[in-house]
């Protein structure tokens, strides 16, 4: 990701380059292909933005949600299918609770150690508002006895925001909690030894806020934004993790998940979500699911243009309003060829869909599936791939691998998503547009003359400027010289080891150098004395 770059204009000269093949050339066609928008419901559009600010990257009452019905389906889930939770009338929740819709936890075999997520959703578009039921299974692979559960509730940041009406563990309520900003602690009714599993049924609605032009969750005119919207627990690694926000950097560290979502919402409204929609259910339901997610972000618009391409087995989609199309349409042209750069170099795609989404921001963002991108980098784009709208929408959908595939804590390790991420960048143009590498080295490092330490917390600099120096260009500087050091092919050796190694898993910078010395033990200690603040 990145966030909140705060530089002077700086016009760039933009040429237009032939391509002759849609995803192995290394130049973009003056005219590309323009696919038919899929046939979603008719839809009212907005008037084109006359003007846009410069980029800020380089110049240029509750209401219970009823269950929804489906039909079976091959693929392991769980299945809850009896009566609604019971109607909750005031939070903190009450003190008995029955709920009958989760079986105790004796009754559903662990088939994987992921937690399970299962989130039945009613979202009020025009209201800007949700009512859910949630279902976890959890999986206590701690090591260790657990007395309570920690939960990340990010809403609940924005006063007014979040409203928890009931939560229970296996059916009975939970009552002894406690519930401060993002921070929700739990006591269990039971501990949960280690290799054991536990149900938590939660009902909450959310008031969606405002989104400020630096924030993505959150609604606008025409669009509402739910990133990191439901409670989920936190990982725990000597205790739970969780840390504090700051204005830049993301802080939020999460477990690898399966992720089922049932939602239905106003006529007319379409979903972007980075998974692909399944049958529709009674009564409006429809139902995604994704599987190995560190989480599930949705974004709703009733003014959505909707492209598609496929690469493979994955579906492409682009999200993108009225007056941006060229950009819309191109970003399929760029997205499929960086995954299958991508999916060459470090790893398989690890979804079956990737949806890539406009939003009035100051950036991009990544989610598992799903990235948005600013709509000032749809405004300027003018049909080449020297251009904002490229380098940061191959730089978020890098993170499909170095987020989504192997995690990290964002916090206070965060080059190993960041740094890797921008990297890709230069991969990518290495291997689709090779003769913009040079203009890439100056258009996204080297003009800022980055300076610090790759190792860098997202609280050790006074700004964020300072901080991207350090952790994304530093860092994309250390990656290429590590590249050098250790000769091209070993470290395309390495970096697949990499992603197959700490894939659904959290990895370290000891565990990133461990392996890089397996790979190839050269020796390390010059390059991590340049670049870091201390040993590995």
């Amino acid at each position: 990701m990145i966030r909140k770059l705060q530089i002077s204009n700086y016009r760039l000269l933009i040429t237009f380059f032939l391509l002759s093949s849609l995803l192995l050339s290394c130049s973009l066609p003056s005219s590309p292909p323009t696919p038919t928008p899929l046939p979603f419901a008719e839809i009212v559009l907005p008037k084109p933005q006359t003007s846009a600010s410069a980029t800020p990257f380089q110049p240029a009452a509750q209401t219970d949600t009823p269950i929804p019905t489906f039909t079976s389906s091959p693929i392991p889930t769980l299945t809850f299918t009896s009566t609604a939770p019971p109607t909750a009338t005031q939070t903190p929740p009450p003190s008995t609770l029955t709920v009958d819709t989760v079986p105790p936890a004796s009754a559903t075999p662990i088939v994987s150690s992921r937690p399970n997520y299962i989130l039945n959703v009613t979202l009020d578009f025009e209201n800007r508002s949700l009512s859910a039921d949630e279902t976890i299974r959890y999986y206590n692979t701690t090591g260790t006895t657990l007395s309570d559960l920690v939960f990340s509730v990010q809403p609940n940041i924005h006063p007014g925001a979040f409203t928890l009406n009931a939560i229970a563990q296996d059916g009975v309520a939970l009552g002894a909690y406690s519930f401060s900003g993002q921070r929700l602690s739990v006591a269990l009714n039971q501990p949960l030894p280690n290799g054991s599993a536990t149900t938590i049924t939660l009902n909450f609605r959310l008031k969606i806020p405002k989104k400020g032009s630096g924030d993505v969750f959150g609604y606008d005119f025409n669009q509402i934004n739910l990133v990191d919207w439901y409670p989920f627990i936190v990982p725990y690694q000597d205790g739970w993790v969780l840390h504090d926000p700051m204005p830049w950097g993301e802080h939020l560290v999460y477990d690898s998940a399966d992720i089922e979502l049932n939602i239905k919402t106003d006529s007319g409204v379409i979903l972007a979500v980075g998974a692909s929609p399944e049958a529709n259910g009674a009564d409006g339901w429809t139902r995604y699911r994704m599987y190995g997610a560190r989480t599930l972000a949705v974004s709703a618009s009733d003014e959505f243009i909707v492209n598609e391409t496929t690469l493979g087995n994955i579906n492409i989609r682009s999200y993108y309003f009225n007056g941006y199309q060229k950009g819309g349409d191109d970003m399929l042209i760029y997205a499929s060829e960086a995954l299958q750069t991508y999916s060459a170099e470090f790893a398989p795609y690890p979804h079956q869909t990737l949806a890539i989404v406009q939003s009035d921001m100051d950036d991009g963002q990544e989610y598992d599936g799903l990235v948005f991108l600013a709509t000032d980098f749809y405004s300027q784009y003018t049909g080449s791939a020297k251009s904002n709208l490229t380098t940061i929408g191959v730089h978020e959908i890098a993170h499909q691998w170095w987020y989504s595939l192997v995690g990290n804590d964002h916090a206070f390790e965060p080059w190993l998503d960041e740094a890797l991420a921008t990297y890709s960048e230069r991969i990518f143009f290495e291997n689709n547009y090779p003769a913009s590498i040079s203009w890439w080295w100056q258009f996204r490092v080297n003009y800022f003359k980055p300076t610090g330490y790759v190792d860098a917390t997202i609280y050790d600099y006074g700004s964020f400027r300072n901080y991207t120096n350090a952790v994304y260009f530093r860092g994309a500087l250390f990656l290429d010289d590590m590249r050098e050091q250790m000769g091209y092919g070993n470290f395309s050796k390495f970096i697949t080891a990499y992603a197959a190694r700490y894939a659904h898993r959290r990895a370290s910078t000891a565990e990133f150098f461990a392996l890089a010395r397996e790979t190839i033990n050269v020796n390390y200690d010059g390059l991590i004395a340049d670049y870091f603040s201390k040993g590995y």
